[in-house]
């Protein structure tokens, strides 16, 4: 029995050690959209084993994007989850571990840093923040209410829903009329009310608005409430230029407004700039040695998966040299105690 009962406990040590080890990582990723995929990629072709955690939404908002037109390779398009999944493959394929969790700490005090997930906290010698950002809300009567009964920021996930009805979009950007125009195949109408009285999105996207007879645009107007009783019936909106209101009549509110950067569990920790995004050089530094930022957390400009994904393989190149003269210091360090 004496035996035998050693054996166990050793055993467990063993089975404590390796998950203490597994808890111990030379990179990890926050976040699992085009930026985190192609640094998983990029870290992983360098040996590091990255592992991704993947947070709140697999693709990030690429994801959600239904025929993405522009991104290199890809002259036909592709949808924004199959480009997510590739993605994803490409970079399992060389090393990148993906954890399908959520990170709800970090602690850049101290190295190597601490993350706290759902699933337990890791050890990380080196950290890439690639947490996107959020659709930004119109903060109005009846949104709140009306939340996922009518009222959307993802044309791609809810569009259906909509089939022979009419729709309202609010924006003007290209996000607005990209989801606008895949909303056509669904909706009877779709209602475009833009703040200002000329569009900002690309020219090409304003050229197929401006030729689909499903889409028309109320301008100078923005939304002050949303109505309905189980599910949206309209909205009230305002012309800014002469604050005549009207209710327009629709069945659904999808809204296109802009973006809050997730930063929150890193103020205090990083420099972040007025708007709340992480402030990066051109290396994708952030104020933190050893901490790096990629994508829509750190770009407030540009908000392109081709851009997000180059920012991704720069943090993780710089993620790697970091690490390497880190180590270096360390083991000229113990050399010389």
């Amino acid at each position: 029995m004496g035996v035998s009962l050693s054996l166990n406990l050793g055993s467990l040590e063993d089975a404590d050690q390796e998950q203490d080890a597994s808890r111990e990582r030379d990179l990890i990723i926050i976040g699992g959209g085009p930026a985190g995929l192609t640094a998983g990629l990029y870290a992983g072709r360098a040996q590091l084993k990255p592992l991704i955690v993947m947070g709140e939404s697999f693709g990030g908002q690429a994801a959600t994007t239904s025929d993405m037109e522009n991104y290199p390779g890809f002259p036909d398009g592709i949808g924004g989850m199959a480009l997510a999944e590739q993605m994803a493959n490409h970079a399992k394929r060389f090393g990148a571990e993906i954890e399908f969790d959520q990170v709800t700490k970090v602690d850049l005090s101290q190295w190597p840093f601490s993350v706290e997930t759902y699933g337990g906290p890791y050890q990380a010698k080196t950290l890439i923040l690639c947490t996107g950002a959020r659709s930004r809300r119109l903060g109005v009567p009846g949104e709140k209410e009306f939340w996922g009964r009518g009222v959307s920021v993802c044309a791609t996930c809810d569009g259906y829903f909509y089939k022979d009805k009419t729709v309202v979009v609010v924006g003007g950007g290209d996000s607005a009329l990209d989801e606008a125009l895949y909303l056509t195949r669904f909706a009877q109408e779709v209602i475009i009310v833009h703040r200002r009285d000329e569009l900002r999105a690309g020219p090409i996207l304003q050229e197929r608005a401006r030729a689909n007879e499903k889409i028309r645009v109320v301008w100078d107007t923005v939304v002050e409430e949303v109505l309905g009783d189980t599910g949206v019936t309209g909205a009230r909106v305002r012309n800014v230029k002469t604050d005549e209101e009207q209710v327009i009549d629709c069945d659904g509110v999808f809204l296109y407004v802009g973006m809050v950067p997730n930063t929150d569990m890193f103020r205090g920790q990083l420099t972040l700039n007025e708007e709340g995004y992480i402030v990066t050089d051109k290396r994708q530094r952030t104020s933190v040695p050893g901490v790096f930022a990629a994508g829509d957390v750190q770009d407030p400009w540009f908000r392109q998966v081709v851009i997000a994904a180059g920012a991704g393989a720069a943090a993780a190149i710089e993620a790697e040299r970091w690490l390497a003269e880190k180590e270096y210091e360390v083991s000229e360090g113990e050399a010389e105690g």
